[in-house]
């Protein structure tokens, strides 16, 4: 244990004969609870749940179902805890090792509890606009109130002062350290080269911008919104803050929410006027819109009935329609072969971390092995619904070239009956970048360096165009 240890009020052992076992000391009389504590309290849970447990976080914040703790804060508290963990997770190697260089020895084996109790309140220390001493004050409070951490609760006041008062050399000395987990950081390093991973790594801590995808006249609707026409041709919004259904344009259909990375595989077919075309795992319906404005006469399928239904929604408020069908892919045999196929296919989402970033968290190596081969099964199945000569587009939102090229790799070499259709990256004036030396896409979410603090970065992509002899 540290220096800062040394009032620490471990139990002793009693005195009396017989040597009885030590108990931990009963907790203090407190005062009312400190305005925040119950923000913090389940900001821990939060985290503990997602690094320990490898819980989703998005299920978790949910308003209606996620965790009791975080349900019933009011909405002030809410944004708080959100903010924390946001944060946390995205800092967290860096806080860990913040922490770790103010201790002359580890915390005990055991003490995760205490663990995340100091990544919440250094988060705020080191990343948030929130007081020092209301994060250091409250989390003594939240030591003191845990029996597992009470003994600790000297030791989690000295480090946290200590963290205040030396913030800024702290935060020197950890810049070095890649903020995401090391197995992940290691994997693209030696796909992408060091200096890639290095950007890729300090990208993932900008939140996303909110992207849109409009049915026509972009650069009016980037005008009007105050936004930027990116190369996608997707709006990116400014700095925003409010309700996107309050937004013009919003009631009238014009425009939906989508990432201008997510946009690129629907746009990859060209023109499909006439085609019939499949939209495989299709909700929640941004790829499907985008299908049917581009001529396409669209099935789409989806085996969750609940997100099916969320498709028909938002294309009613679209003003599109769309034959849907719940089922699974895998079981999917068509009646007429179509002319095009979208498989944006079920992956790690490793490529999305600006805006989850649980993901590196509650995703490890076997689970990137598990989603690569469901893809493969999932890939060979969508070019049997295709006629000869039809078209697959295979996509997904990893960084993991396991999941993107080297499946796509398998598929094209196990046979003569699949070519790759080169994408030009004459066709993509501003993204060449993103064009591969076999001509397919790939995208990082350290391309589009806008300036601005919420203009830049896009979500992490994959897509081939593959046809059918």
């Amino acid at each position: 244990m540290s220096a800062e240890n040394k009032n620490d009020s471990r139990p002793k052992r009693s005195p009396h004969k017989g040597g009885a076992k030590s108990r931990a000391p009963a907790a203090a009389p407190r005062g009312p609870e400190k305005p925040g504590m119950k923000a913090r309290q389940a900001a821990a849970k939060i985290l503990a749940a997602v690094i320990d447990r490898k819980t989703s976080l998005d299920g978790m914040l949910d308003h209606e179902h996620g965790n009791p703790a975080y349900r019933e804060l009011n909405e002030a508290d809410r944004a708080l805890v959100r903010a924390i963990l946001n944060s946390a997770l995205r800092h967290l190697p860096r806080i860990q090792t913040a922490i770790n260089s103010l201790l002359q020895t580890p915390l005990p084996e055991g003490a995760r509890a205490l663990e995340h109790v100091l990544a919440v309140a250094a988060a705020q220390i080191l990343y948030l606009d929130v007081p020092d001493h209301s994060a250091v004050d409250i989390a003594v409070e939240q030591a003191q109130a845990d029996p597992r951490n009470r003994r600790f609760a000297n030791l989690v006041n000295a480090i946290l002062r200590r963290l205040s008062r030396e913030k800024d050399a702290v935060l020197e000395s950890v810049h070095h350290v890649p903020a995401m987990p090391t197995w992940f950081y290691e994997r693209l390093a030696a796909h992408y080269g060091a200096a890639l991973a290095e950007q890729i790594a300090e990208a993932q801590l900008t939140p996303a911008a909110i992207d849109l995808s409009v049915k026509s006249d972009a650069n009016g609707w980037a005008e009007r919104l105050g936004g930027t026409v990116l190369p996608t041709g997707s709006v990116r919004l400014g700095e925003f803050s409010g309700s996107i259904p309050s937004l013009a344009g919003f009631d009238d259909g014009v425009w939906w929410v989508q990432d201008a990375a997510a946009s690129i595989p629907a746009r990859l077919f060209g023109d499909l006027t006439g085609k019939r075309t499949v939209d495989l795992c299709a909700a929640p319906g941004g790829k499907t819109a985008q299908l049917i404005l581009a001529g396409a006469e669209v099935t789409a399928l989806d085996q969750s009935g609940s997100r099916l239904r969320r498709l028909k929604g938002n294309l009613k408020r679209l003003g599109l329609e769309a034959e849907t069908k719940e089922v699974n892919m895998a079981d999917f045999q068509p009646e007429t072969l179509f002319d095009a196929a979208l498989l944006d296919a079920p992956c790690s989402s490793t490529g999305t971390t600006r805006r989850h970033p649980d993901v590196l968290w509650t995703k490890g190596p076997e689970d990137i092995e598990k989603l690569a081969d469901l893809q493969e099964r999932l890939l060979r199945h969508a070019l049997t619904v295709v006629r000869p000569g039809g078209t697959v587009v295979f996509s997904n939102c990893s960084l993991d070239p396991r999941e993107g090229e080297e499946v796509v790799a398998r598929v094209l070499g196990s046979g003569e009956a699949y070519e790759r259709v080169p994408i030009s990256a004459g066709d993509w004036p501003g993204l060449e970048q993103a064009i591969t030396p076999l001509g397919e896409m790939r995208t990082t979410p350290a391309m589009l360096p806008l300036e601005g603090p919420f203009a830049s970065g896009l979500d992490g992509f994959y897509a081939a165009v593959i046809r059918r002899k």
